[in-house]
C-alpha cells in the first residue's frame, strides 16, 4: 500500500511536470498560428488598401482631367466672345470716328458761313446806326430840342401822369375807407360821448388855505418861525404866508402832501393851540384822514364803474389818482372815463364789458406811483398789474394805450381809442402858454418847408392847419399827396393830444382894373 502510494506519487511528480511542459509547447504552437494568421490577414488588408487607393488615385486623376478640360473649354469660349466685342467696339469707334469727320466738316463750312454773315451784319448795322444818327439829328433839327432835353420832356410828362393817377387812386381809396368805417365809428364815438358824463377838475401846484383873521399869520409863523418850520419839515410843503390878506398858500408837487398840510393847519386854525407838538399830532392826524379818504375814494370809484374783484392795494392806487392830474385833466376822473368809453365801446361791438371796463380803469394806474418810484407810468403799471395777478389781456392794455408795444385784443384797441378821446376832447386838458404857442409855432414850420407852399396858419387851438399852396406850382392831384406827406411829418416831429386835420387850400386869382 505504502508502495502504490509511493508509486502514486511518484507518478504524479513525474506527470505533473511532462503535463506542464506538453501544454506549454500547445500554446506556443498555438500563438504561433494565430501569429500567422493575424499577419496574413494583415497583408490581406493592407493589399485591399493599396488596391483601393490606386483605384481612388485613378479616379482623382481622370476628374481633375476632365474639370481641366472643362475650363479649358470655358476659357477658350470667353476669349472668343470678348475677341469678337472687341472686334465690334472698334467697329462702333471706327463709325464714330467718320461721324465726327463728317460733323467737323459741317461745323467748319457754318463757322465759314457765320463769319460771312458777322461780317455782312457789321457792314449793316455801321448803316444803321449813320442812318439814326442822321435821323436823330434831322429830328433834333425840326423839334428844335436835343436828344436829352426830349428825355426829360417825356419823363416829366410821365411823371405827372403818373402822379396824377397816384393822387386819383388814393383819393378813391381814402374815400373808400372812409365811407365803409365812418359810419359806424361815429356812431360808437358820439354815442359813448353822449352817454358818458363826468366832471374834470383843474388843479395846480397850490392850494389856498382861508385864515380867520391876519393875526393868525403871526401865530402860524410861530417865534423865531419854528411853527412854520415844523410844519414844512413834517409835511413836506412849503407855506407861503405874503401879503395876501386872510389867507395862507400851499405850495408843492405833491398833491397828496399838500392835502395833509391843508388838513392839518386847517385843524390847528381851529384848535387855536399852535406849537411844534400840536402841529406833529396834527399832522399825524391829518395823514390817517388822507389814508382813509383814498381809501373810500378807491372804493367809491370801483363801485361807481362796476369793476369788482380788484385787489386792495389796487383799490388804494385808484384813491390816490383823484391827487393826480395831468396836463390839468384829474387822473381819477379821467381813469372813470376811459373806463365807461371803453366800456361803451365793448357793448356795441359784442366785447366782455366787464373786462373792458376793467382795463379803461387800470390802464394809468402806474401814475399813482411814479412820483415814488423810477420808471414811466406805463412801466409802473404793467408791474402792478402783474405783481397783483391781473390777466394778461389787461396787462396788455395798460402796456400798449401808448402804442409802446402792439396791442393783443380788441379791447387794448379800444382803451387806446377811449384814452384818446378823454384826453382830446376840448376842454379836457390845459397846456402851459409857452409849450402851446412853441407847438403851434412848429406846426406852421413845419407845412412851409414842403416845396409850393405859400402859406400855412394853424387855427383852432392847434387842432388844425390850412396850408395855402401856390397854383403854379401844385395842381389838384398833387394836392393829396401834399396834403399825405404834411400829415405824417406831424405825426414824427410832434406830439400832441388827439389829431390835426390839415387842409391844403389851393386858389387861381385873375386881377384886372377897369380904367
Amino acid at each position: 500500500m505504502l508502495g502504490y502510494i509511493i508509486a502514486v506519487v511518484a507518478t504524479l511528480i513525474i506527470a505533473v511536470p511532462v503535463s506542464a511542459v506538453i501544454s506549454a509547447n500547445y500554446q506556443k504552437k498555438s500563438a504561433k498560428t494565430k501569429i500567422g494568421n493575424a499577419e496574413e490577414q494583415a497583408r490581406g488588408i493592407i493589399d485591399e488598401a493599396l488596391k483601393e487607393a490606386e483605384e481612388k488615385k485613378r479616379e482623382g486623376l481622370l476628374e481633375i482631367k476632365e474639370e481641366s478640360i472643362r475650363s479649358k473649354n470655358e476659357l477658350d469660349k470667353e476669349i472668343k466672345e470678348r475677341r469678337a466685342e472687341i472686334q465690334r467696339n472698334e467697329r462702333r469707334i471706327q463709325q464714330k470716328e467718320e461721324n465726327i469727320d463728317r460733323k467737323t466738316e459741317s461745323i467748319e463750312k457754318k463757322e465759314a458761313n457765320l463769319a460771312a454773315k458777322e461780317e455782312s451784319l457789321n457792314k449793316q448795322k455801321e448803316v444803321i446806326a449813320k442812318l439814326n444818327e442822321e435821323r436823330v439829328q434831322e429830328l433834333e433839327r425840326i423839334s428844335g430840342l436835343t436828344s436829352d432835353q426830349a428825355k426829360d420832356y417825356l419823363l416829366k410828362i410821365v411823371e405827372e401822369e403818373v402822379k396824377h393817377e397816384t393822387a386819383v387812386m388814393v383819393k378813391e381809396l381814402e374815400s373808400r375807407a372812409k365811407e365803409e368805417a365812418d359810419k359806424k365809428a361815429k356812431e360808437y364815438v358820439v354815442n359813448a360821448i353822449q352817454r358818458c358824463a363826468v366832471d374834470h377838475v383843474a388843479e395846480s401846484t397850490i392850494s389856498v388855505v382861508s385864515l380867520p383873521n391876519d393875526e393868525m399869520k403871526g401865530r402860524i409863523i410861530g417865534r423865531e418861525g419854528r411853527n412854520i418850520r415844523t410844519i414844512e419839515t413834517l409835511t413836506g410843503v412849503d407855506l407861503i404866508i405874503d401879503d395876501t390878506p386872510e389867507a395862507v398858500i400851499l405850495s408843492g408837487f405833491d398833491p397828496i402832501r399838500r392835502e395833509v398840510a391843508r388838513i392839518a393847519l386847517e385843524k390847528l386854525i381851529v384848535d387855536g393851540r399852535i406849537h411844534p407838538a400840536r402841529i406833529e399830532e396834527m399832522v399825524e392826524k391829518a395823514q390817517k384822514e388822507v389814508e382813509t379818504m383814498i381809501k373810500e375814494e378807491g372804493e367809491a370809484t370801483v363801485l361807481d364803474v362796476g369793476v369788482h374783484g380788484l385787489h386792495p392795494e389796487l383799490v388804494r392806487l385808484l384813491g390816490k389818482l383823484k391827487f393826480r392830474t395831468s396836463y390839468g385833466q384829474n387822473a381819477l376822473k379821467h381813469s372813470i372815463e376811459v373806463s365807461q368809453l371803453t366800456g361803451l365801446f365793448a357793448a356795441e361791438m359784442g366785447l366782455d364789458v366787464r373786462v373792458a371796463k376793467r382795463a379803461g380803469l387800470l390802464h394809468d394806474i402806474g401814475k399813482a406811483v411814479d412820483h415814488e418810484m423810477e420808471g414811466s407810468h406805463i412801466q409802473l403799471g404793467v408791474e402792478l398789474c402783474k405783481k397783483y395777478k391781473e390777466s394778461s389781456l389787461i396787462i396788455n392794455a395798460v402796456e400798449a394805450h401808448h402804442g409802446d408795444v402792439e396791442p393783443t385784443s380788441l379791447i387794448a384797441v379800444l382803451v387806446q381809442a377811449a384814452d384818446a378821446i378823454s384826453a382830446a376832447r376840448p376842454g379836457a386838458r390845459r397846456e402851459t402858454l409857452e409849450t402851446y404857442t412853441t407847438r403851434l409855432t412848429q406846426l406852421e414850420e413845419i407845412c412851409n418847408n414842403f416845396k409850393g407852399v405859400d402859406k400855412s396858419f394853424a387855427i383852432q387851438a392847434g387842432r388844425e392847419v390850412r396850408v395855402m399852396v401856390v397854383p403854379e406850382q401844385i395842381n389838384d392831384a398833387e394836392m393829396v399827396l401834399l396834403a399825405r406827406d404834411i400829415s405824417k411829418q406831424i405825426e414824427e416831429q410832434m406830439e400832441y393830444p388827439g389829431q390835426i386835420k390839415v387842409n391844403v387850400i389851393r386858389e387861381s386869382r385873375v386881377t384886372d382894373y377897369a380904367k
